[in-house]
């Protein structure tokens, strides 16, 4: 994605390497874009970028119900750890 490279270009010589990093700049960002930028940067990304988004976002917030209700263990796939769902 065209904004992720920029974004990463412009902050790549302050990050630390913790993913808190990735928050705080886009929080950060996202606080200046108005509903339009939002429209915006959505309709120009290309049809798959949308999908993964969406996918990206609706697995997070799955991810938080679960947690929320106390539902198994709801670690990354990443972690290399064996997984509990239910």
């Amino acid at each position: 994605m065209e904004f992720v490279d920029r974004l990463y270009e412009l902050y790549k010589d302050k990050l630390t390497g913790d993913e808190e990093d990735a928050f705080i700049i886009i929080e950060g960002i996202m606080e200046s874009f108005t509903a339009r930028d939002v429209n915006q940067l959505f309709h120009d990304l290309p049809e798959p970028e949308r999908f993964d988004m969406l996918a990206l976002y609706l697995y997070e917030k799955f991810r938080q119900k679960l947690a929320e209700e106390g539902i198994g263990q709801t670690k990354n796939r990443d972690d290399g750890q064996i997984k509990f769902y239910h």
